[in-house]
């Protein structure tokens, strides 16, 4: 239950004075939310930047192009003329060294008269222009009188906004869901407050939101700063509640004897790595212990987390259990099942795929031989945490490409078993701070080397002035039997216009090649992404234009060239995984970056470093070096994925102080009981970490 002290903050925005249906929608988007925004989402939208008000020089002395604040007396005002509405509204006013022209286009009648009145003194700020000789403001930010300008701080946060969306009106919320804050418990505990100069909640929103000085809004500020490390202890507090519940000791264990991995283990085409070899033992060790299992597993594109997730598999199902293995795509899921299915047939393992596209009678049958213990390791996607979904004896929980699943759906599916062990698997190596960030403290195995038999990729950079030379290049490839990837941008912001990149970019290489161009891109229902995939993969088609739909489990061996076009627009993460889907064969395979000039300094370094190394671990750290966490877990594009304040260039060195503060209180206060287990409670309703809480009533 949400502590009733936090009612106020979970208000619909549309409780404000002025946020009507148009503004929710606008706010929905900007917050990122699907229904409607509370004030608290308000709040925790912090600013970009600030405006400087406080120069305030006579209009004699106002430098042109900068933002002033003037105190000048309004002399005169000449409305439009009635049939032309495009003219400007003006208002001519002064002070005592010289004039300035406030201009206005597409003015409400009355509302410039009401605003500044003849005769009257006002305060204008905004920025100052010259025009024909004449000092002007044009749609000044702020017009107010004596009273109300005797309230300002001078200094204005500006806020990241989206289109349709003004700045006034977005201000106007938040001062009023500013006033809503109720009288919040301290939930950090003194030692923290103290070492770290944190100022109290209230006065960190209120001075981030209403800066004083022009370093208020400063993501190092000790107000920014003590927002970040809430936010921070309440991710870290709830990965701690979690563990807690899956490291309880956990009855008969889940190891087989070892005949299925045998099988699975001849029956592969080539010895498994010096590091799968470890991985898989680590796993097994495991599995031994009387706690549950928690490990990452974590591996660059192609180093065969598959197969090391289906040995695990095999150990449980050797000891009479189930296993299951949840993917965020279903291309994902089709993948794995693809490399799964082979193996597990070799040795007698039944498996099975169950995604949203089973319907039906086909699902229905999948989920009558899983219940009845008939399927002993079930692929898929969310599918597999819905409610109807049981099994006989569910004993582990692999769960792939984990940052993209949050914390409510790693649970879902362990409670679908008893004491079921999770295995997590990412293709994305990820440095170690943010392993701590995301997984708590999990134990973790790397799979350093690439299989045997992989070809090393050229890459190279290329600018897109010569991108009549590349298709010539593509040409002759496909005349010589290769494949070709080729792959346009989309960004999230407009995917709507982006997709015709994609779109476009077939189009014209279609009137080049003809039938041997294909496209996939999101927009695509799942069946005709599959049939184009498997055109390419069957070498009926050679040619694939594609969005990064393509950047995480299709395996093409066959082919050997990627285009990326745009290449500037990615982030490194991002680029490694779409050039790990060639030179997945025998044969040598090149991968041309395409960019547009000029280049930022940041696009520079990034193709640098992708030219340079196909290590995913050194690429991870070369990429949290440069941009943060958001590309490295190739979630969002800056910031730390899932934490809206919290910055990793900037508040590193908080990830590990809150980590401690909540091993601290789970050693102290496990039940989060008393007055401050109360306090900690309002921290993870108010940052949406309370999915955790119920665990603590659980076993």
């Amino acid at each position: 239950m949400r502590p009733p002290l936090l009612n106020p903050l979970f208000a619909p925005v549309t409780s404000l004075a002025g946020v009507g249906p148009k503004q929710d929608k606008l706010l929905r988007y900007l917050l990122g939310r699907d229904e409607t925004p509370r004030l608290v989402d308000l709040l925790l939208h912090l600013p970009s930047s600030v405006i400087d008000r406080r120069a305030r020089p006579k209009v004699r002395d106002a430098v042109p192009g900068t933002v002033v604040t003037l105190e000048i007396t309004v002399d005169r005002h000449r409305p439009p003329p009635p049939r032309n509405s495009r003219a400007p509204y003006l208002v001519y006013a002064s002070d005592d060294t010289g004039d300035v022209v406030l201009t206005f286009f597409r003015a409400k009648p009355g509302y410039v008269e009401k605003l500044l009145p003849v005769g009257a003194k006002r305060y204008v700020s905004g920025t100052l222009q010259m025009y024909d000789g004449m000092a002007q403001i044009v749609h000044p930010d702020r017009v107010v009188d004596e009273a109300a300008f005797a309230k300002l701080s001078g200094i204005d946060p500006v806020y990241p906004l989206t289109e349709g969306l003004a700045l006034g009106a977005l201000r106007r919320a938040i001062a009023q869901a500013l006033q809503k804050l109720p009288d919040l418990p301290e939930w950090i505990s003194p030692e923290v407050i103290r070492r770290c100069h944190f100022p109290p909640i209230e006065d960190a929103l209120t001075r981030v939101h209403v800066p004083i000085e022009l370093t208020d809004v400063l993501p190092d500020s000790p107000f920014w700063s003590r927002l970040a490390f809430d936010e921070l202890l309440a991710g870290q507090l709830a990965l701690a509640l979690v563990r807690a519940q899956l490291r309880r000791p956990a009855g008969n264990r889940h190891t087989g004897d070892g005949h299925l991995r045998k099988k699975i283990i001849d029956a592969l085409p080539y010895a498994l790595t010096t590091s799968q070899q470890k991985a898989v033992a680590a796993i097994a060790e495991d599995l031994r212990q009387p706690v549950r299992m928690l490990r990452l597993l974590q591996g660059d594109v192609g180093s065969g987390k598959t197969v090391v997730a289906l040995l695990a598999a095999a150990a449980v199902v050797e000891a009479g259990k189930q296993a299951a293995l949840m993917a965020p795509t279903e291309i994902l899921a089709r993948q794995h099942i693809k490399t799964i299915a082979p193996l597990a047939e070799r040795a007698g393992l039944r498996v099975a795929i169950l995604t949203g596209r089973e319907k039906g009678k086909e699902r229905r049958e999948i989920l009558a031989r899983l219940e009845a213990g008939e399927i002993d390791f079930l692929v898929g996607t969310h599918a597999l945490i819905q409610d109807d979904v049981a099994f006989k004896a569910l004993a582990l929980a692999v769960v792939d490409e984990q940052h993209r699943f949050g914390v409510r759906e790693r649970l879902a599916l362990t409670e679908k078993g008893e004491a079921v062990d999770v295995l997590v698997l990412s293709a994305t190596p990820i440095p170690r701070t943010l392993v701590l960030t995301y997984f708590g403290d999990m134990d973790i195995s790397e799979l350093r080397e690439k299989p045997a038999g992989r070809q090393p990729i050229d890459t190279r950079a290329v600018p897109d002035t010569r991108l009549d030379e590349v298709i010539e290049a593509v040409g002759r490839a496909l005349s010589a039997g290769k494949r070709v990837y080729w792959i346009c941008p989309l960004v999230e912001e407009s995917e709507t216009v982006n997709l015709t990149d994609a779109e476009a970019r077939f189009k014209s290489l279609q009137q080049r090649f003809g039938g041997q161009v294909g496209l996939v891109h999101g927009k695509m229902r799942g069946a005709d992404k599959d049939r184009v995939m498997a055109q390419f993969a069957a070498g009926e088609i050679g040619l694939l234009v594609a969005t990064t739909v393509v950047e995480v489990g299709v395996d093409v061996p066959a082919a050997t060239i990627m285009v990326i076009e745009n290449a500037e627009r990615f982030g490194l993460a991002q680029l490694h995984q779409l050039r790990g889907r060639i030179g997945r064969g025998s044969e040598a395979s090149t991968c041309l970056l395409l960019y547009r000039e000029p280049l930022s300094e940041m696009s520079k370094a990034r193709l640098k470093v992708i030219r340079e190394t196909t290590d995913g671990f050194r690429i991870a750290e070369e990429d949290l070096r440069l941009r943060g966490e958001g590309d490295v877990l190739g979630v969002r594009q800056s910031g730390l994925p899932g934490y809206r304040i919290a910055r990793s260039d900037v508040h590193a060195q908080l990830i590990t102080q809150a980590r401690d503060e909540a091993l601290r209180i789970m050693k102290e206060n496990p039940k989060l009981a008393g007055p401050r287990g109360e306090a900690l409670r309002c921290l993870l309703y108010l940052f949406e970490r309370d999915e955790a809480l119920p665990l603590m009533g659980a076993g």
